[in-house]
């Protein structure tokens, strides 16, 4: 439908070009049946592009970036990107705070932990049954299993912390 009323709208202008023509100058003339020639021959390549290799006939030609016009698109005023601006920085400073929250949250979590683990390890030693062996050749008479419960401490500072 858009093809029939290319030619129609084409014709017309030929029809109006010819009588035009007459009274033109020649060289005129041919600027003009140039320009006509060239509008054909690209409707000609559109027609006679046949059916695409991959059968998606759907496809038109695509056309080269250099080839497409580029605008630079509507720009906010100057108060829109102040006020953007503003924006961004409430929420960048918003986004630091709560991150900041975050670590010393998890940085207290882990000190408690560390307090934690000190405090049982210390009541464990406290709680400790010992018993020291003076006579060395008992350990020769001990069995394997009973070796392996055995540690060997520094009972000096023990005493000095008790006292």
């Amino acid at each position: 439908m858009s093809e029939d009323t290319s030619d129609v709208v084409s014709n017309i202008i030929k029809s109006l070009n010819k009588s035009e023509d007459i009274n033109a100058p020649a060289h005129v003339q041919d600027k003009v049946a140039r320009k006509t020639t060239k509008v054909t021959n690209n409707k000609k390549n559109d027609l006679l592009r046949g059916k695409p290799k991959s059968g998606r006939f759907w496809k038109s030609k695509k056309e080269r970036f250099s080839t497409m016009i580029k605008t630079k698109g509507i720009k906010p005023d100057f108060q829109r990107k102040t006020a953007l601006r503003l924006e961004l920085k409430r929420t960048k400073e918003l986004s630091k705070q709560i991150q900041e929250q975050i670590k010393e949250k998890e940085q207290l979590r882990k000190e408690r932990r560390r307090e934690n683990l000190k405090r049982t390890e210390e009541n464990k030693k406290k709680s400790e049954i010992v018993q020291v062996i003076t006579n060395t050749a008992k350990l020769k008479r001990m069995k394997k299993k009973q070796l392996r419960f055995i540690e060997k401490r520094d009972t000096n500072k023990e005493i000095k912390s008790v006292k």
